[in-house]
């Protein structure tokens, strides 16, 4: 029988982190990807993009869907969006955020187990990391195809990273952190301990502590110490 730790003795030794706007800084490559993507599609995007902006951190299949309104025209859709986005990001036009990976290599001294997730399709997952240089730098990473095809509000990408790691016993030794409320939603939704909004991305502060954020940070370099503290306290 595992015993239930007290809230003195937790410790977060699984850490689920978004990529864009929250490790990884795009400048913007989302909304540019979209005009592009509804423009081959023969939409006007600026009649979409409050509601691409309302919607950042959502799995963006389920976006296009609710665009696009048939299931042809979102798949078609879809796929424009990630082939202008994949060639952007081979143009150079990507960044980590300052800080991220040491926060990360951080986390991974001190024993933790490290997941990147997305909502974008695994081919643009996986452009990123390899334009970082990130390939080798988590222990694991998941696009909504690899939680059962849901992604966020969904908790199903949290709960993927807690069955397919085993790095914890329970969900709540589970640390999220992401910039939008559909992170927020999923870590909530997860059970997670904590779920950290980060301000370097989509949303703000207020945005985040209304979908549930526990604590909001200015950058994920301050996620360490935020874990430190809570496993202090």
């Amino acid at each position: 029988m595992v015993r239930e730790l007290s809230a003195v003795e937790r410790t977060y030794k699984l850490v689920v982190l978004d990529m864009a706007g929250t490790t990884v800084a795009d400048g913007g490559l989302v909304e540019q990807a979209f005009a592009a993507a509804a423009r081959r599609l023969g939409e006007d995007p600026a009649e979409m993009v409050d509601y691409v902006r309302a919607t950042m951190g959502e799995s963006k299949i389920s976006v296009f869907r609710h665009l696009f309104g048939t299931e042809e025209r979102a798949q078609a859709a879809n796929t424009a969006f990630e082939q202008a986005y994949g060639e952007l990001v081979a143009d150079g036009r990507i960044a980590a955020i300052p800080g991220a990976r040491e926060a990360i290599e951080r986390l991974r001294a001190e024993g933790r187990t490290v997941v990147l997730t997305t909502g974008f399709a695994r081919v643009t997952q996986d452009a990123i990391l390899g334009a970082l240089g990130w390939r080798d730098l988590v222990d694991l990473t998941l696009c909504p195809a690899d939680a059962g095809g849901r992604g966020r509000p969904y908790p199903d990408m949290v709960l993927a990273a807690f069955l397919r790691t085993g790095a914890v016993d329970g969900v709540r030794e589970i640390a999220v952190a992401g910039d939008t409320s559909y992170d927020m939603l999923s870590g909530v939704r997860s059970g997670a301990g904590i779920v950290a909004g980060v301000l370097t991305g989509a949303h703000d502060a207020e945005a985040l502590r209304a979908a549930g954020a526990s604590d909001v940070l200015g950058s994920v370099a301050e996620l360490p110490e935020l874990i430190a503290r809570a496993e202090a306290s």
